[in-house]
């Protein structure tokens, strides 16, 4: 009995080392720990900022123009962040960068509670705190392979989008709370003091076991030179177009959902709250998945971005709000499988002396076509409701799935005719 309970437990063993395979480096388990802190607070200002803005307009158009602000210095500089990023020591930038987004946090987090906080005050302060991301995001992205190196890439990248997710699953939950009881503006001070959890944990990592990548030194040209590496690799052109288009219109949840929670369902801050949980409890499932099975490359990217847009067409006509929570899991579950594959897949292509300037790329075009995407969802969820915007963000995904399936349909017609004439 015990040899048979012991042959049970075995593979069970396997398959949670494989899961959790990059928390044994203890420096990713230092970063991941003051990120998790950090991550929550993240998504409660997030929920707490679209729910100010909707109380001081009432517009979801506003409510775009508000993440467009945020996203427009990526989508401007995102590029020129990648630079830097492989110029520099990427974890002493992190530190300066992550310590003035806490302290636009506090700003924000002050005007709120004092009762000043005007429409201007948010749009300048998402323009800063885009502005910080353009340059931080980059260095992030391409700074996890210098903690964990090549083998535990995919398992370190997809367990961080676990991590955000359960961040997104328990972050607007507590907003919700924190708004009903506390106001709007704690949720931002509350925000402002879990940065200082990162800044500790990327202070306190051991850089004598870091294998950072050597910087590139300064020079004319390099971010003409990081356009042209990627131009003429498809491997890193295709899944950053397949991204741009998903990330243009799919992934604008900040604009979209509440409108789906105020309007479709008649809700409040504790339905919006709830329908962005659904969506992190799912991611979180679809993150182990990926963790522990997951594959690289343009195939599975394909299977991703389908998913995740018949996902959004199931969410889109629930006609309940039960019914909708559902779709918001399985909507996550997609979204991350699909964006975990594209990072992985990117980084293990890219050289190391470009990784920042791709990593920035792909920031562009997952966060930097925000200000391109953000209005139009918000013009569709203001005239059509929240419904069309989900629509709309499905029609993408699967437009990027068939391009996507064009590539990958003419590399295997090209290897077999390879094999024939070999």
């Amino acid at each position: 009995m015990t040899l048979v309970g012991e042959r049970t437990l075995a593979p069970l063993d396997a398959l949670r080392r494989q899961t959790f395979a990059s928390l044994s480096n203890p420096n990713y388990r230092r970063y991941i720990s003051g990120q998790s802190i950090s991550l929550v607070g993240t998504w409660m200002q997030t929920i707490a900022q679209s729910w100010l803005v909707l109380q001081l307009t009432g517009s979801a158009t506003a409510l775009g123009l508000v993440v467009a602000l945020q996203t427009l210095p990526t989508l401007v500089l995102g590029p020129y962040g990648g630079v830097i990023a492989d110029r520099m020591d990427k974890r002493k930038l992190m530190i300066g960068l992550q310590s003035m987004m806490g302290a636009l946090a506090l700003l924000l987090g002050l005007l709120t509670i004092t009762g000043v906080v005007q429409l201007w005050h948010v749009y300048a302060l998402a323009f800063l705190l885009g502005l910080n991301n353009c340059f931080e995001n980059p260095a992030r992205q391409s700074f996890v392979l210098e903690m964990v190196g090549p083998t535990d890439l995919r398992n370190a990248v997809s367990l961080n989008s676990v991590l955000v997710n359960c961040a997104r699953a328990v972050g607007p939950a507590v907003a919700g709370i924190v708004i009903a009881t506390g106001g709007i503006g704690l949720c931002f001070m509350l925000n402002a003091l879990s940065f200082v959890a990162v800044v500790v944990s990327l202070s306190r990592l051991d850089t004598s076991k870091l294998s950072p990548s050597d910087p590139a030194p300064r020079a004319p040209g390099q971010l003409r030179e990081g356009f042209s590496y990627v131009r003429r690799t498809p491997k890193l052109a295709v899944p950053l177009l397949m991204m741009g288009l998903v990330g243009c219109l799919a992934y604008e949840f900040q604009v979209v959902l509440p409108i789906v929670a105020s309007e479709t369902f008649r809700g409040d801050a504790r339905t919006y709250g709830f329908l962005t949980a659904a969506m992190g409890v799912g991611a979180v499932v679809g993150g182990l998945y990926v963790a522990a099975r997951g594959r690289t490359g343009m195939k599975s990217m394909v299977v991703g971005a389908t998913a995740f847009g018949v996902a959004l067409l199931a969410t889109a006509f629930s006609p309940t709000l039960m019914l909708a929570l559902g779709g918001m899991a399985l909507v996550g579950a997609a979204s991350v499988a699909f964006q975990s594959t594209g990072n992985s897949t990117l980084q293990l292509t890219a050289a190391p002396h470009m990784r920042g300037r791709v990593m920035a790329l792909w920031a562009v075009a997952f966060l930097g076509s925000t200000p391109i995407g953000g209005p139009i969802a918000g013009v569709v969820s203001q005239h059509f409701g929240g419904r069309a915007g989900l629509v709309l963000g499905a029609i993408a995904c699967l437009v990027a799935a068939g391009l996507g399936a064009i590539v990958v349909r003419r590399e295997s017609a090209a290897a077999r005719a390879s094999e024939i004439v070999g």
